[in-house]
């Protein structure tokens, strides 16, 4: 790691001087806040999730007890040192970090580990190069994990229209025989290109070798359709998928509840929830958001502030999507009183909603004479963050006129106990703009891409190397 600390230095000393920032200052980043000693996987892994300046995360990614690292852990916690680095731009810094695990990822599932890192640091084509210059030094043949890996992350970072490409050229110049995953990354491609053709040609494609479509795939054509408002299609792959052999599981039951929460009432939500139950599956924390949305859209506020207050009863939490959809609903209606209860909740879980989420409160708290609450927010926020992401809020302070040198402790003494995030995805601001960022395996994903923290709803491999279900 003595190489990667010299790189890391010098993109450090040049972003230290390109911000102002005495060097010395830059460089003791390095260790603050962070044990002399090597720490757990599990610690390590806390720490970075509530650590946003991206040195600090470096040093506690590196002080990991290379003894407990294993696949599933290496790349979770070089994801989220990795993202750091490219959130503040550094991405030569977050190449670097990432190439410098490749020569241990001498086993399959390291490298498909490495590979999934480069989706969070936004580097899809420098993970192309590092699974060519990697993969013709595994063992053969190569198994489709690292494949799988690879082009999850040209679908995590939106380059989806280059999967169907990738998917015929690798698999024929390295050998690779495409399994059951490989191909629902396909039709995901498709779907997200909104392709439906070739999508159920690739269902087709896959029986003619022999493998059989999976829930997970159906999902996610099932996803699609609903998308579209093609209902009658969605329908027509629900009965297919069931007369199949595959089973509804969460994740497919999640995304009729979507559209129906985006488009219908709330009583369809809670027939798809009765249906869920009949059929031994439970509702989770992704379809109590979408009711909860649901009511938001046909104005029963009041019963979605019932149905959050009510999640731990239900076995459920808040994640990241129900703090920033409850929030902007709250918002909209003028609920301040209730928003702050909510920012409460997400700060102490660190979830804070995004930046657009956010400024509603702090625009609304402003305007309606509560100025000592909406400088409060914007204080506890702006602690969470390095200087280099808050032009938004110091543009928003000098916007309302916010004095950020007296700030009283109201956040203290408001809104309810609990546990009550910072995300980065925009706010919905209707119906549309909610369906296109929240669709299933999004809202799955969102603790992942808003929060950090990456819990997938479903895996592509049973090494659970790679998050995967609909578009």
């Amino acid at each position: 790691m003595t190489a990667l600390a010299i790189l890391l230095r010098h993109g450090r000393r040049a972003h230290a001087q390109a911000r102002g920032i005495p060097l010395s200052r830059a460089l003791s980043t390095t260790t603050a806040g962070t044990d002399p000693g090597a720490l757990s996987v599990a610690d390590a892994t806390r720490r970075l999730r509530r650590e946003h300046d991206p040195d600090r995360a470096v040093s506690i990614l590196e002080a990991i007890d290379t003894a407990s690292i294993s696949a599933a852990s290496t790349r979770h916690a070089l994801s989220l040192a990795a993202r750091r680095l490219s959130r503040s731009r550094r991405f030569a810094d977050a190449e670097a970090l990432l190439s410098s695990h490749l020569p241990a990822s001498t086993t399959e599932p390291h490298l498909a580990a490495v590979l999934c890192s480069y989706a969070s640091a936004n580097l899809p084509e420098k993970a192309l190069d590092a699974f060519r210059s990697t993969a013709t030094s595994l063992p053969t043949p190569i198994s489709p994990l690292p494949f799988n890996a690879l082009l999850s992350a040209f679908l995590r970072c939106r380059r989806h229209h280059r999967v169907p490409v990738l998917f015929s050229e690798l698999s024929k110049e390295f050998s690779i025989t495409p399994d059951a995953t490989s191909y629902g990354i396909l039709v995901k491609a498709y779907c997200m290109n909104r392709d439906d053709v070739k999508a159920k040609q690739a269902l087709d494609q896959m029986r003619e070798q022999g493998i059989s479509p999976t829930t997970s795939i159906y999902t996610t054509l099932i996803d699609s359709m609903y998308k579209q408002k093609k209902t009658e299609e969605a329908e027509h792959l629900w009965k297919e998928m069931v007369e199949s052999g595959c089973k509804p599981d969460v994740v497919t039951y999640n995304v009729k509840a979507m559209n129906y929460g985006l488009h219908g009432k709330p009583e369809e939500v809670l027939e798809v929830m009765m249906e869920m139950e009949a059929a031994g599956v439970k509702p989770d924390t992704i379809t109590y958001n979408f009711l909860m949305t649901c009511y938001c859209r046909n104005g029963k506020v009041e019963d979605a502030k019932v149905l959050y207050h009510s999640l731990a009863e239900k076995g459920c939490s808040a994640n990241a999507a129900t703090y920033k959809h409850m929030l902007a609903a709250l918002c909209a209606h003028g609920d301040f009183d209730a928003g702050l209860g909510i920012v409460k909740e997400s700060l102490k879980r660190h979830k804070v909603p995004d930046f657009r989420t956010m400024k509603g409160l702090v625009e609304g708290l402003a305007k309606g004479g509560r100025v000592a609450e909406a400088k409060t927010v914007v204080a506890e926020v702006k602690k969470r963050f390095p200087e280099n992401l808050l032009s938004g809020w110091i543009n928003l302070e000098k916007e309302l006129g916010l004095d950020s040198d007296s700030i009283d402790n109201t956040l203290q003494s408001k809104g309810t106990s609990g546990e009550t995030v910072v995300e980065s995805e925009p706010v919905a601001a209707d119906a549309e703009a909610l369906e296109r960022e929240g669709s299933a395996v999004e809202e799955n994903a969102v603790s992942e891409e808003s929060s950090d923290d990456e819990v997938p709803g479903h895996e592509v491999s049973s090494s659970e190397e790679m998050p995967r279900g609909p578009a």
